[in-house]
């Protein structure tokens, strides 16, 4: 296991130094096509989720740009009505709205979604950016490890909630979860929040973020008949707040090598323009192209299949009384 784990940890500090960069992005950059990025979605309601800062102001800007109804889901109030102002400036589309909400409370995320349900309109576009990766054992008011509620319990429940909404939308609707290349390092697990050995932050959200990813491919393949599209996506390794204050170490060495907030949101608006079927439901995407979601030799991919007791204890957890 040691020598799996190491073996794991250098491939992954490999790969993505020469892949989740910012060269790596102009690298990659090459091949993309400028036409992919000129459509319009006027009138489309989109919601993001932290979207007051980093990748997730970047991508509702860029939304709402392109014509979009945007919906940013932020738990700040002042900073969310700071960040709304803002892109409401400087892109001139008015229709950006602010919804205050703590993604690590699943009771937030219930009236979020019960407010959002209530307008009784399609959602064309959900979001999953929000996220957290606290070094430290914290628990939330109903009883979650941080980590755990933001990343996976929020981004479940969420999504599930807003299953009726997307389905207004269908064929066109997607589900876009930013997850991150920090997955490659580990296997799924079923010890949801870290109740086995020493807590380690940064190996509860690398298992967090492989979470999201199996989910993805599970939604596409519980969901595939209702017209929704699901995405998963790594947006390389970004100069964003959250990375200078959990990866304090990382950024200092990628100084001036960490890719801007407008290319880590690059894929996110990709993947929200292209007609859906260039696109494959389940997958996921790293620079506007289908990527691997195991590193060769690391032993992840076999363990996806305990998603679906993952997900049977989500439901439990997150306190949906039904079984899908």
């Amino acid at each position: 296991m040691f020598l799996q784990n190491a073996w794991r940890a250098s491939a992954f500090g490999l790969y993505g130094y020469l892949n989740f960069t910012k060269s790596g992005f102009i690298k990659h950059s090459s091949n993309f096509r400028e036409e992919d990025m000129e459509g319009r979605i006027e009138g489309k309601n989109c919601v993001v989720t932290g979207a007051n800062s980093g990748i997730g102001f970047a991508t509702a800007q860029g939304l709402a740009s392109r014509g979009a109804n945007v919906y940013m889901v932020c738990r700040n109030k002042q900073r969310g009505e700071e960040a709304m102002n803002k892109i409401q400036s400087e892109t001139g589309n008015q229709n950006v709205y602010l919804e205050v909400c703590d993604l690590s409370s699943a009771s937030q995320i219930k009236s979020f979604a019960s407010r959002f349900s209530s307008k009784d309109q399609p959602l064309h576009v959900l979001v999953n950016n929000a996220g957290i990766l606290e070094h430290n054992r914290i628990t939330t008011t109903e009883g979650f490890e941080l980590n755990f509620a933001v990343n996976v319990a929020g981004t479940y429940t969420l999504t599930e909630l807003m299953l009726p909404s997307l389905e207004k939308a269908a064929p066109d609707a997607r589900v876009i979860t930013v997850s991150s290349g920090g997955m490659y390092t580990t296997p799924l697990t079923t010890d949801l929040q870290y109740s086995e050995g020493k807590f380690d932050g940064t190996r509860q959200y690398a298992r967090n973020k492989r979470i999201q990813v199996a989910l993805t491919e599970k939604w596409a393949e519980m969901y595939g008949d209702k017209g929704i599209g699901f995405y998963s996506m790594h947006p390389g390794w970004a100069e964003t707040p959250g990375v200078a204050k959990s990866l304090p170490g990382l950024s200092k060495s990628l100084s001036g090598n960490l890719r801007t907030i407008e290319q880590g949101a690059d894929t996110i608006l990709w993947l929200a323009l292209q007609p859906k079927e260039k696109l494959v439901s389940g997958a996921f995407y790293f620079d506007r192209a289908e990527a691997p979601k195991h590193l060769a030799l690391a032993g992840t991919s076999k363990s996806h299949a305990a998603i679906e007791s993952i997900i049977d204890s989500l439901r439990s957890l997150c306190g949906f009384t039904s079984k899908i």
